[in-house]
């Protein structure tokens, strides 16, 4: 079923707008959200946009990664998400959905309802590969463009992430390769987890007709060394979802252990995180 256009309101087509200003203006800054309530905590902490983990929002619902939730309950938790901040919202889109364009069109639809301002769309097949055939994918990302055209937002921001790096599945000329057709196709940016070495980023951004986007991760590259590649955009995937849930199991093993919760020293008050869902 097709967004109705007359649904596709002034501020989704200004938030859509200003994502791609956060991009273009400078290095956006992306703290990955899992739910509602973890937006709001990021909105308040200075985010200029909010962008899903799949991981995550799959963990907070019960489900393990790797498009084990369906279209319709990861919809729904965008729009939770996007109800929660009065940010532009990029959604982990995952793979689509489904392996058909039409079914990533489907999928592009149902979002732009939901009031997503941009989708993320990566190129497997499955948890550590294959990657769909470059023309395929390219197809794939064609039929996100035309649907949210077709819903009312071409502004839509589709990110196409590409997982050669992260599943060992090529080098920085399949990455270029598959760069150059998605652009071809309408992807408005290119998002390459798995790749930090500094050198070959930089290699990258140079040559990439898209701006990257790179995955930080605890021990890895600073922001500022990221951006001095020149990654446009930068997100660190589950891991602010990894460090909350590791916080409450350690909290958790510390009151069952030892009866004390010193573990919960630091906290956000209970107004201040209260105040966040008076909206």
């Amino acid at each position: 079923m097709s967004a109705d256009t007359t649904t596709i309101t002034t501020p989704l087509r200004d938030r859509a707008l200003r994502l791609r200003a956060l991009v273009s203006d400078g290095v956006l800054v992306l703290p990955n959200a899992w739910d509602a309530g973890s937006a709001a905590v990021i909105a308040s902490a200075g985010a200029g946009a909010i962008a899903t983990t799949s991981g995550g929002v799959s963990w907070s619902l019960g489900r393990g990664d790797g498009q084990q939730l369906g279209r319709e309950e990861m919809v729904e938790a965008a729009r939770r998400i996007v109800a929660a901040v009065d940010l532009p919202v990029s959604v982990d889109a995952e793979g689509g959905y489904g392996p058909k364009p039409s079914d990533v069109a489907d999928t592009v639809r149902a979002l732009i309802g939901a009031g997503a301002a941009g989708v993320n769309l990566e190129d497997s097949m499955a948890v550590g590969g294959p990657l769909f055939p470059v023309a395929e994918q390219a197809a794939r990302l064609r039929a996100a463009r035309e649907a949210a055209a077709e819903a009312g937002l071409p502004e839509l921001v589709v990110n196409a992430r590409t997982d050669v790096f992260l599943f060992g599945l090529g080098g920085l000329d399949d990455v270029l390769v598959r760069a150059q057709a998605y652009a071809e196709a309408g992807a408005d940016g290119l998002f390459v987890p798995g790749l930090l070495d500094l050198d070959a980023l930089a290699r990258l951004c140079a040559a990439s007709p898209l701006p990257v986007n790179a995955m930080a991760m605890a021990g890895g590259p600073s922001v500022a060394e990221l951006a001095a590649t020149g990654v446009r955009r930068i997100s660190v995937g589950t891991g602010l979802a990894q460090h909350a849930y590791t916080a409450a199991h350690r909290a958790a093993a510390e009151l069952l252990g030892a009866g004390t919760l010193k573990e919960l020293d630091g906290a956000l008050g209970f107004g201040e995180l209260d105040a966040l869902y008076r909206r």
